[in-house]
């Protein structure tokens, strides 16, 4: 399944042509394609959200061509798990435990600001931040969305939610030490 576009809707429609579906919304928006037998063409290590190559990607392309379809899908080399640095961390207008906070990645990714409902949040943490198309090790997909009318642009993440060898069990997001480099790119479960 490659995945291209945030679901917002929760109907869907499906056109299979050979061993290709199409998904999108009922808007038009297409949202993913699920490429049927595809060991047979193409050889994917690794599990959850992978990157592929530009090779790979030509391959799923020609795949597309020839199934029929018009559109093709374009290369995303972008981390999607990078460093944060928190600028700021304000209260939220709306909430006792969520915070809006912006998030600064130096010159490697724009600033972004997300509402967070950890209970160690503060300004000048340096955190492991997912990004819009981030899959989490148990499969959730991260996309921008609005918390109590806040707008938020990913998710702040914790030990646990990012599967880390012996993370703790309490609530709380990870607070990275000094010395991690913003916006360097962060590896779940390592």
């Amino acid at each position: 399944m490659v995945i291209v576009e945030n679901d917002h809707q929760l109907e869907q429609k499906v056109e299979r042509k050979a061993n290709v579906a199409e998904i999108s919304t009922i808007d038009g928006t297409i949202v993913g394609y699920n490429f049927f037998d595809v060991s047979s063409y193409l050889t994917i290590e690794g599990h959850g959200q992978v990157a592929i190559s530009d090779d790979q990607l030509a391959v799923l392309n020609e795949q597309l061509k020839q199934a029929g379809f018009t559109n093709q899908l374009q290369a995303d080399h972008t981390p999607k798990f990078m460093v944060g640095f928190v600028k700021s961390c304000e209260a939220h207008p709306d909430s006792d435990h969520l915070s809006i906070t912006e998030i600064d990645f130096a010159d490697a990714h724009e600033p972004l600001q997300i509402v967070c409902g950890a209970p160690n949040i503060r300004k000048n943490l340096k955190v492991v931040v997912a990004l819009p198309g981030a899959m989490m090790p148990d499969g959730l997909m991260i996309w921008p969305g609005e918390l109590r009318g806040v707008k938020s642009y990913g998710m702040i993440c914790s030990a646990r939610e990012l599967h880390l060898p012996n993370a703790p069990m309490k609530r709380g997001i990870l607070e990275l030490a000094a010395d991690a480099v913003v916006g360097s790119s962060f590896t779940p479960g390592k």
